[in-house]
Formats: C-alpha cells, sequence, structure tokens
C-alpha cells in the first residue's frame, strides 16, 4: 500500500471515528449536527468510536515504525 492509499484509509477510518463520536453525543444531549448511526445507546457509541481510534492508532504506529 502507498502512501496515498494509507493516507485514503485513514482520512475514512477518521471520518467513521468522527460520526459515532458524534452520534455518542446525540445519546448523551439530543442534539447533532450529523446524521447519527443507529445504535442501542451512548455507550456502545462510544464503544465504536474508541474501537476506530484504536484502529487508526495501530496502523499510525507501524507506519511510523516503518520509516
Amino acid at each position: 500500500m502507498d502512501d496515498f492509499d494509507l493516507g485514503q484509509l485513514l482520512d475514512g477510518l477518521e471520518g467513521r471515528a468522527v460520526v459515532w463520536e458524534k452520534t455518542a453525543e446525540f445519546h448523551r444531549t439530543g442534539n447533532a449536527d450529523v446524521v447519527v448511526e443507529e445504535c442501542r445507546d451512548e455507550a456502545e457509541a462510544e464503544k465504536i468510536a474508541v474501537h476506530y481510534r484504536s484502529i487508526i492508532a495501530k496502523i499510525r504506529a507501524q507506519q511510523e515504525a516503518q520509516s
């Protein structure tokens, strides 16, 4: 995978993490500035957002290790 593809992958994952963070915020406050994802509650949305952030961190760590 070249740097451009990796950047696109990270951008996509970042976007998904943000949407899930906004979904958790919606469950907390009732306000949303994006279309929220379907889930049971704030805890589920937070768990998914954290998982996306974890994937991003792992990819960035591997990228740095290979530099």
